[in-house]
């Protein structure tokens, strides 16, 4: 993405955005799911390409497309078929709840046309579970925002980590 300069408009719209990240990032640090799904579109696409190690000079290859085994690659209603599955209590791994610290920043946020916008952030996701588990996730999410009633949804989130290897015993925590 590209600096742009810096405008009032710009710096509103930046300021504007960075409150809705944080927000978001509170609602999934505090379990407050359903109403984290509230801030999706119902057409998004959630989508966590697989990161694989490639030669220097072929980095268009280094994310997994679309259709070729992502980590994650779901819609509205599978969104809302893991946090209805979080709240059954049969999500094993996750009884207990993981205790997540999701940290956002960054952001470089680009308007187009026709009132969407596409904006770039980097995250760390720190997550506790039971005694002796932990694990850190870095990387980046694009997303397209779009206006919806006079509040930002997702319309589409791609989330790339910084590893390509995932450590942790599960990924049934959100992005």
């Amino acid at each position: 993405m590209e600096m742009q300069p810096a405008t009032d408009s710009r710096l509103e719209l930046w300021h504007e955005l960075m409150q809705f990240y944080i927000r978001e990032a509170w609602l999934l640090d505090e379990r407050r799911f359903r109403e984290w799904l509230d801030l999706f579109t119902d057409d998004v696409f959630y989508f966590m390409p697989r990161r694989l190690n490639i030669h220097r000079s072929e980095p268009e290859r280094e994310l997994s497309p679309v259709g070729d085994l992502a980590i994650f690659e779901d819609d509205k209603t599978y969104l809302t078929m893991r946090v209805e599955r979080l709240e059954t209590g049969m999500a094993w791994g996750e009884d207990p709840p993981s205790r997540t610290r999701h940290l956002v920043g960054n952001l470089v946020a680009e308007p187009q046309p026709g009132g969407e916008v596409k904006a770039k952030t980097a995250f760390i996701l720190y997550r506790s579970h039971h005694e002796t588990e932990e694990n850190v996730f870095a990387g980046y999410r694009d997303d397209v925002l779009r206006p919806t009633a006079g509040e930002w949804k997702i319309a589409r989130r791609t989330i790339v980590l910084d590893s390509n290897v995932i450590l942790a015993k599960n990924l049934s925590v959100f992005f």
